[in-house]
């Protein structure tokens, strides 16, 4: 089965799909933020082929979120670190966790998402920056764009109650 391709789309979320838009990608992400590096200690972590995770971390060096860096010469070995871009996309991992915990709890979690200093559980929320209100549908709603076409526009208006 050929994989689609979002290259063309001018959805911000399915472009970032393009580059993050399978289970293993995210783990690895998700491993590479718990500070892994190294191509056997990701496949210790998640029980993946080499071929698989060749494959994956490949796409995610050359969409940018990840850094090749030789770290031995005889045997040459590389690790994999996270660039700036790879780092933010840390809060979409925290989404991705409250959203799991919330709605899908393991019976006991193997990792807590805790204040540095304090040591307390953290809960996650996303809120908006100049105002400071959450961004759920009581606050925010999405709007059509300069570059949505015409279907776009209309099922947009039509969830925020615009009559067209």
């Amino acid at each position: 089965m050929e994989r689609t391709s979002y290259r063309d789309m001018d959805c911000p979320i399915a472009l970032s799909l393009e580059r993050v838009g399978d289970w293993w990608s995210i783990l690895i992400l998700r491993d590479a933020t718990h500070g892994i590096t190294r191509f056997d200690q990701f496949q210790k972590s998640l029980g993946i082929s080499t071929n698989s995770l060749s494959r994956r971390l490949g796409v995610l060096v050359e969409a940018g979120l990840l850094e090749r860096r030789q770290y031995s010469e005889r045997p040459p070995r590389y690790e994999y670190v996270l660039t700036e871009s790879g780092r933010a996309f840390r809060p979409v991992l925290i989404a991705l966790y409250a959203w799991g915990n919330e709605h899908f709890p393991p019976e006991a979690p193997n990792v807590l998402l805790v204040h540095k200093e304090s040591g307390d559980d953290v809960e996650p929320l996303l809120i908006d920056r100049t105002t400071g209100d959450p961004l759920d549908e009581e606050h925010t709603s999405f709007r059509p764009g300069p570059s949505a076409d015409d279907r776009l526009r209309a099922l947009l208006d039509r969830q925020n109650g615009v009559n067209a």
